[in-house]
């Protein structure tokens, strides 16, 4: 812990000594900033009495191949509509002896698998997986949910090596493979995926990311590099798959332009980052540049990271990209973009237009500006691996917090993990040492999924760590600010046609995947687009959080649908969950 203290120190005298460094503009009265409540971030690990006792398993005796190090992600959901988010954790699964160098000489029983863990409402969860019917034969990686046929109930996808199933949502606590009746054919190593509506037609669409053409009986490598890495293996193309509205999907992966690419893929997230109300895809890549494929509006897709300065690290160098997050860290109404890595991490400050649909197609979008060094960022995660993360306010002082999980790259390294609290004005101070023991517990974390589980207004965690035993992190924070949590419920519903964005009758996803919402409150305009999956391999709770600070009341809630409609609430309350319905 001392190491990480100094290094964050020596850090901040640099940058403080550095002439001539760019650093970023200080909040403007246009960046509607206002005094924040400063309170300490805590967490406690509520795993032991929390009923959830997952354990993950990479396949093997000995970590020795590059499936095996990916780790695995997982997702907060409400799959029973009971108002509380359950979990599911994926898992890998038993290596058979052609698929690594290490096979275990003893089976476990039972063999691994994927968990649904129920939430109870008291803290409690109960493992329910064998009565959901959710039993995916496969070596698992990653999760997205999405209520895909707009039944009110969230569907599951889980991906992995050699496999992708679909499983549909029955609406009594059970769910079915539908995966050959929806038409979603995938070969080869699916890993991150995500949903959203790209055709704004009021159905989710859903991407698919691959990472590499894996071979585990190619061995050629150097003894310190513990097994083969991601540019020993040819890469891959991702995958479109567009919603036809009746419960099957058609392959667009060509007709879209999104297969033209190869890439090594590791997160992908999606969102309108130019702000022109079409939700775009950024892709993040293991050694080679990420990809931020921009929406075209009509059903195509063009690559555009490179011209926007998303492609690359802050040195122009192609990292280990891991998860991607979007979200507005300066409330001017734009989407900025943190990403984890293997070295340095990315915060990168959009310099897009401040409000949706606002900006002229024949205008430019400037794209990004890497500004993770002056904020205080890359100094103090130089020295970790960095995976799963989350973007939140957690401390609910209206100032948005970053929580990143470490783990070892190709050994089985543990290490602590990391809390930056927010100081306004794009700055970070780590405050991992007061956190709580949790932060300082080492683990070799991968995946990490964020939900305000116990419906108190703190967003909680849980982590996946490799080949060991899960931990839930429960936000245990005092004397926070005010907050609310917005629910969506989109117009379309289960046998609805698809409709066109704008258009008299236009409706929206069931989930509202692709709405921004702007909560006004206390002089400060907060802005957020709910997404599917965020950060690494995993998806958090649908439910959109926002912190207010001292701000007592909403003044304003605007949500700007995917269907065109424009929906503003005045005077709400705060320290609640709202559901908010599209209107008619």
């Amino acid at each position: 812990m001392m190491i990480r203290s100094l290094l964050f120190f020596i850090g901040a005298v640099s940058l403080a000594a550095a002439p001539g460094l760019a650093m970023p503009p200080a909040q403007s009265p246009s960046d509607n900033s206002q005094p924040a409540i400063h309170t300490t971030i805590r967490f406690e690990d509520a795993t032991a009495q929390s009923g959830i006792h997952f354990v993950h398993s990479f396949g093997s005796a000995k970590l020795s191949s590059l499936l095996e190090g990916t780790g695995a992600g997982c997702l907060w959901f409400d799959y029973n509509n009971s108002g509380r988010e359950s979990l599911f954790v994926v898992n890998g699964s038993t290596l058979a002896h052609d698929m690594t160098p290490n096979p275990l000489k003893v089976k476990p029983s039972p063999p691994p698998h994927a968990h649904l863990y129920r939430n109870d409402g008291n803290g409690h969860f109960t493992d329910v997986t064998a009565e959901s019917g959710i039993d995916p034969d496969m070596y698992g990686i990653a999760v997205t949910a999405a209520d895909y046929d707009n039944d009110g109930y969230e569907d599951l996808l889980v991906t992995g090596y050699g496999k992708v199933v679909l499983y549909h949502n029955n609406g009594n606590g059970t769910f079915t493979d539908v995966t050959a009746k929806a038409g979603i054919k995938v070969n080869g190593w699916a890993i991150s995926s995500t949903w959203l509506d790209y055709d704004k037609d009021g159905c989710v669409d859903l991407f698919i990311g691959r990472y590499v053409k894996f071979d585990p009986k190619y061995r050629a490598y150097y003894a310190a590099d513990n097994y083969p890495g991601p540019l020993d293996y040819a890469g891959e193309t991702n995958m479109l798959f567009h919603n036809n509205c009746d419960g099957t999907f058609t392959d667009v992966s060509d007709k879209s332009g999104i297969s033209a690419y190869i890439g090594r893929t590791m997160g992908v997230t999606a969102a309108d980052f130019d702000n022109d109300g079409w939700d775009d895809i950024y892709v993040t890549n293991d050694s080679v540049q990420n990809l931020l494929f921009h929406n075209e509006h009509n059903g195509t897709f063009k690559e555009i990271a490179n011209e926007t300065a998303a492609a690359y690290g802050q040195d122009g160098e192609a990292t280990s990209s891991m998860g991607p997050v979007a979200a507005d860290f300066w409330n001017r109404g734009v989407l900025d973009l943190w990403v984890t890595d293997g070295s340095y991490n990315r915060f990168l400050r959009n310099l897009g237009a401040p409000q949706p649909g606002s900006r002229d197609p024949k205008t430019d979008w400037k794209g990004f500006e890497d500004v993770t060094a002056p904020a205080g960022i890359s100094q103090t995660d130089a020295q970790y691996v960095s995976w799963g993360s989350g973007v939140y306010d957690f401390n609910n002082d209206g100032l948005l917090d970053i929580l990143v999980f470490h783990g070892g790259l190709i050994h089985m390294i543990p290490m602590e993990h990391t809390l930056f609290q927010g100081l306004g004005g794009g700055k970070f101070a780590d405050v991992s040492e007061q956190a709580g023991q949790v932060l300082n517990t080492r683990t070799v974390a991968r995946g990490a999924c964020f939900a305000d589980y116990d419906n108190d207004g703190k967003v909680d965690a849980y982590a996946v760590n490799l080949g060991a035993e899960g931990t839930l992190l429960h936000n245990v924070s005092t004397n926070t600010g005010h907050w609310v949590e917005i629910r969506l419920v989109g117009g379309m519903r289960a046998g609805d046609k698809p409709t066109s964005p704008g258009a008299p009758g236009a409706r929206s996803n069931r989930d509202g995947i692709g709405a921004r919402i702007e909560v006004y409150a206390g002089g400060t305009r907060r802005t957020a687009e709910r997404v599917a999956s965020s950060g690494y391999l995993s998806e958090n709770d649908g439910r959109v959080h926002f912190g207010l600070g001292a701000a007592a009341v909403v003044d304003k809630l605007i949500v700007r649908w995917p269907s065109g409609a424009v929906q503003t609430l005045t005077d709400q309350p705060v320290d609640r969950v709202l559901t908010v319905e599209e209107p008619k």
